[in-house]
């Protein structure tokens, strides 16, 4: 009964040691990317809302919002595959009825946390 409870022991000991050695594994840090856009061409009012909706479905963060001269401009952050994604939708997707000419994507980066939470149309 003694060899028994001494090789419980043993086999909780060694489970609970290898528990804490994989809960304490350093596990590899979710990369993000946030990358900024301006999108231009005869783009619709609503091509904000569109865009809102398509970032919120990815699950991303950003903004997005009409300028004075007729572009879009906004941010993305999120896992860089859906970030790329996005980027794609944005230059050749649009809203209905939207004319995409060209996007442009500037300081693309990576990020340690998300910097933006939501997505939001900016005013």
């Amino acid at each position: 009964q003694l060899r028994s409870v001494l090789n419980l022991r043993w086999t909780d000991m060694f489970l609970s040691g290898l528990l804490f050695c994989l809960l304490n594994v350093v596990m590899p840090e979710i990369k993000l990317t946030s990358v900024d856009y301006e999108i231009f061409g005869n783009l619709l009012p609503t091509v904000c809302q569109y865009t809102e909706d398509h970032g919120r479905s990815l699950g991303l963060s950003g903004w997005v919002k009409n300028t004075r001269q007729g572009t879009v401009i906004g941010q993305i952050q999120g896992p860089p595959g859906k970030v790329n994604d996005m980027k794609l939708w944005l230059k050749s997707v649009g809203s209905p009825s939207s004319r995409i000419d060209r996007a442009v994507f500037s300081n693309e980066r990576e990020i340690s946390k998300l910097e933006i939470h939501g997505f939001s149309t900016r005013h």
